[in-house]
């Protein structure tokens, strides 16, 4: 009896024995494989989506640990879901006026709620964008420069696609109106505008030629395939300068900067450039 006992008590221990080898092995090959995934949740400017998304699959290779989550939107609302909680590891903005919302070191008449979600020494002028005069195709109305809308504008004769006041892009197209001395609520207020909540849907009112023109940055005509008739100058608006910063409420602040150093190298470079984003000069 008590050689059957040992016999049975020995082959449980074997059988557990195995089991814990076999759990172990399997956490030796997940580690392998490239240890725990850390999720990096990016949120950026709606006109970085067809570059980011290439650049996510060339970072697997360079951290295959890390996972890049993007929300792409326009910068007016990504800065509100960041002021109301939302998860976010690095921001990019299309603007700096929505970056210094949110830093506690920007100027108090622009971060007028004193709100402090910026990592102040990770913040850098990533990329320079171009502001553009976009036409559908065949051009039906002719227009081939920013002087031609403007009086295609005064004359009411034309749609305008332009972005919302509270979206970068238009922003910027508010600037050209009053550089052309148009006022934006006559314009609207005769039907010569129709808005977009980001530079997207801009973009698409352009494409689908349901408006005879459209004011969008240079990088998402080039990804549409749309036809540019003229860019818009500094005096016109301003640059356009892309921020980006990693956030105090990053949950991996350290992966976040790695992340924010890979998109200034000359690899990460190569695939904003190659759609019409250039560095910041």
């Amino acid at each position: 009896m008590k050689k059957l006992l040992a016999g049975l008590l020995a082959a449980c221990m074997a059988v557990s024995l195995t089991a814990c080898s076999s759990d172990g092995g399997t956490d030796a090959s997940a580690n392998a494989d490239g240890g725990e995934q850390t999720e990096l949740v990016v949120f950026a400017a709606a006109s970085l989506t067809e570059t980011l998304e290439q650049i996510a699959e060339n970072y697997k290779k360079v951290a295959p640990d890390v996972t890049l989550a993007f929300n792409f939107d326009s910068s007016g609302t990504l800065k509100t879901q960041i002021q109301e909680g939302a998860d976010c590891d690095v921001f990019i903005s299309a603007a700096q006026k929505q970056m210094d919302q949110l830093d506690a070191a920007a100027d108090p008449s622009v971060n007028t709620e004193g709100l402090d979600f910026v990592q102040s020494d990770s913040r850098l002028d990533l990329l320079e964008n171009k502001v553009t005069l976009a036409v559908p195709e065949g051009n039906p109305k002719g227009i081939d420069s920013f002087d031609s809308l403007a009086e295609h504008l005064q004359s009411g004769d034309i749609l305008l696609a332009m972005g919302n006041s509270d979206v970068p892009v238009g922003q910027y197209t508010q600037k050209i109106l009053t550089f052309y001395g148009l006022d934006e609520a006559t314009l609207a207020n005769a039907g010569c505008l129709t808005y977009g909540t980001n530079v997207k849907e801009v973009t698409t009112q352009v494409r689908e030629g349901s408006v005879d023109a459209g004011i969008i940055y240079a990088t998402d005509a080039f990804s549409d395939g749309l036809t540019i008739v003229d860019e818009a100058t500094a005096d016109m608006c301003g640059q356009v300068i892309y921020p980006a910063a990693v956030l105090k409420t990053s949950a991996h602040p350290e992966a976040a900067q790695a992340f924010l150093d890979y998109l200034s190298t000359d690899e990460a470079m190569t695939v904003f450039e190659s759609v019409g984003f250039s560095p910041v000069s």
